[in-house]
């Protein structure tokens, strides 16, 4: 298994443990892409953990993977639409967020867009020209740099110190994990992780989410890609709000205390307890869960969840999104 995180391009792959303090500038949604595969190639029990690998235990990133602090860090300057697009879904977010965790990939927001993506190290630096633009000169889905360039680094490494951090929206997989299974306990955690890999269109579970290969659907390609360039959203897993869904909707299956979970879920970090209150609310409308009391010898009852109607049916993660799937606002 490769320890070193390598772009494709020609004439040969762009190690980026080449680089010295590298710098990637104005990279599109394609090349961010591409940027968080070469790393989940490298160190996949690190950026996209399976169960197996997360109840090893806190901070155990898997036995074969390189130690986090062997992987090169990169410091990312990228415009937040081509964030956005790449991080449409959990999958694709999740780990971003677990090389952001990690150290391993610092993101910042820039500020206007530049003529090409720009990848700069302490010695050289160049522009990336995507395969659809250097024609016969790159392979297909890759980049080709051009240009040689030592004063690069200087002129955006200023630029990246004076830029705000990009807030992601969505948690890595482990502290999906960590969060649940702190406060409600390891099956929970991995169910939770099972619903919010089921993806529309291939809908497979976390139990694959370890492997190397991308097992997102024939149409993503390795770095996670639509063949036109775009994320196809409905092959990477739910937005924010539908993950919120998924994973409440879960712990109500598995009769979870209505305050434990929506304090489980911000320790997550999917949401604060005020909008688990309204998810909890549009699941009670959809009449998908109720509340049982639960007496107590001091105070007021405590309120379990029950699951109702298809929800209550469900006995697969499939199963269990398709019953909230249109469970919105």
């Amino acid at each position: 298994m490769p320890t070193n995180p390598a772009l494709p391009s020609t004439p040969e792959p762009l190690r980026l443990g080449a680089f010295a303090d590298p710098v990637l500038v104005d990279p599109g949604p394609r090349l961010l892409r591409a940027v968080v595969a070469g790393y989940r190639e490298a160190a996949p029990a690190l950026v996209e953990p399976s169960v197996a690998d997360l109840s090893g235990g806190a901070g155990d990133t898997g036995a074969d993977d390189p130690d986090p602090s062997e992987i090169p860090t990169l410091k990312v300057l990228a415009g937040e639409s081509a964030v956005d697009d790449a991080t449409a879904g959990f999958r694709s977010a999740s780990r971003l967020a677990a090389l952001v965790d990690a150290d391993a990939v610092e993101l910042r927001v820039l500020d206007a867009p530049q003529p090409n993506p720009v990848l700069a190290g302490e010695e050289t630096g160049f522009a990336l020209i995507g395969s659809e633009r250097a024609g016969a000169a790159a392979e297909p889905g890759g980049w080709y740099p051009v240009g040689d360039d030592a004063s690069l680094r200087e002129r955006y490494g200023s630029r990246f110190a004076e830029a705000e951090p990009y807030g992601l929206r969505t948690p890595s997989r482990r502290r999906v994990y960590e969060g649940i299974a702190a406060r409600c306990d390891e099956s929970v955690a991995a169910a939770v992780l099972g619903a919010l890999d089921v993806t529309d269109g291939a809908g497979d579970t976390g139990d694959d989410a370890g492997d190397t290969g991308d097992d997102a659907g024939d149409t993503v390609d390795s770095a996670g890609d639509t063949p036109g360039g775009s994320g196809d959203a409905s092959a990477d897993g739910p937005d924010p709000e539908a993950a919120r869904v998924r994973a409440y909707a879960v712990g109500a299956r598995e009769g979870v205390l209505d305050r434990t979970l929506r304090r489980a879920c911000e320790d997550a970090g999917l949401g604060s307890p005020s909008t688990f209150t309204r998810i909890k609310r549009l699941l009670r409308a959809a009449d998908l869960i109720e509340t049982v009391a639960e007496p107590q010898p001091v105070g007021r009852p405590r309120e379990r969840l029950a699951p109702r109607g298809a929800l209550a049916a469900a006995e697969t993660p499939e199963e269990t999104v398709a019953a909230v799937r249109d469970v919105t606002e």
